[in-house]
């Protein structure tokens, strides 16, 4: 009698297509090509999101952007404009064929091109940005680190406990209170610096500060936490036991191994910077990207809203996305955290 080896075999499809293909990627490229994946998918949904922003306002977006005593005839003239006489479907399909030729459309406003206004605008807005990360990483690595020492040691405590405090206040402020603050302190009191404008070096230390100093506290805190694990674990005390300098331990020993947690914090921060920016540039008369959204909503002026809804939400996917990537290539850990 003759027995046959009988075998199971896994029918072939989509699915155990990708599982063969994701079984001959490195970690490091499976984990980038689903991050690329999850963004692409986020922008898609931002698209939508952005383009039926126009139908979530009640009543008429044209007659409400016009105002109520616009003509008759202009209104229609606008909306013609706009395409917004046309069947939904084919409003979408004429909006997504611009994204593609990089057209946001005309503001109702100013009869400009909301892509201009946004290339001609958000330089502004990323100067300010990136001064306000510079800023705040810049200077939340010397007072964790010097807040960790002090905490460690056990003499300081009343200065540790007068950082913490200090920093627990300027994360809990809100950037438009410490803006005034900064404004009434230094401009109005002291008139070292002027209150509003920008293109100048003086006119960006009221905003750039404004912008970094919660941030700052908040990541000085995370660095101080983590310094102090760094500090108490136990190549840190055979690194002491060598007898090597204090300077040596702390920069070559210790630092790089906050690198991690503050880069990934700082991303997260550098996404709110970002965001943040439309408050700073508002109380301080900057002429941002930030300036000019605010400008749209009061004047209801609903594609160059949604043009900088876009912008904006790209620039922090973005933003998250360079960061993941950093992350996998100087810590290969995140790919295994991911799973």
């Amino acid at each position: 009698m003759t027995t046959t080896d009988q075998r199971v075999q896994t029918p072939a499809g989509p699915a155990s297509d990708r599982r063969t293909l994701r079984s001959r990627l490195s970690p490091r490229s499976d984990f980038a090509i689903r991050r690329i994946g999850r963004l692409v998918t986020s922008l898609a949904v931002v698209v939508l999101a952005a383009f039926f922003l126009v139908y979530l306002v009640p009543g008429d977006p044209v007659r409400a952007a016009l105002g109520p005593t616009a003509p008759a005839a202009l209104v229609e003239r606008t909306r013609e404009a706009l395409g917004l006489d046309l069947p939904v479907l084919q409003q979408l399909v004429n909006y997504l064929a611009g994204l593609l030729r990089g057209d946001l459309g005309t503001s109702i406003q100013s009869g400009l091109s909301v892509a201009d206004t946004i290339a001609a605008r958000f330089p502004t807005t990323l100067t300010l940005a990136a001064l306000g990360f510079a800023l705040a990483v810049i200077g939340a690595l010397p007072i964790g680190m010097g807040a960790a020492l002090l905490a460690r040691s056990g003499r300081g405590r009343t200065a540790n406990s007068g950082i913490a405090g200090l920093l627990g206040v300027l994360i809990a402020v809100p950037d438009f209170v410490l803006s005034v603050a900064l404004i009434a302190a230094f401009s109005m009191g002291l008139g070292l610096f002027p209150p509003a404008g920008w293109g100048d070096p003086a006119n960006a230390v009221l905003p750039v500060l404004a912008l970094a100093l919660g941030p700052m506290a908040y990541l000085a805190r995370i660095v101080q936490v983590e310094m102090i694990s760094v500090l108490d674990s136990t190549y840190m005390a055979t690194a002491r036991a060598k007898r090597l300098p204090q300077r040596v331990i702390l920069l070559r020993h210790a630092l790089p191994n906050i690198v991690t947690s503050t880069l990934t914090v700082g991303g997260l921060l550098l996404s709110g910077l970002v965001a943040g920016t439309v408050i700073i540039e508002t109380v301080f008369a900057i002429p941002g990207a930030g300036n000019t959204l605010i400008s749209a909503v009061g004047t209801k002026d609903y594609p160059m809203i949604q043009g900088m809804v876009m912008v904006y939400a790209g620039l922090v996917l973005a933003v998250n996305l360079i960061v993941d990537l950093i992350l996998i290539t100087i810590d290969p850990r995140t790919t295994i955290a991911e799973g």
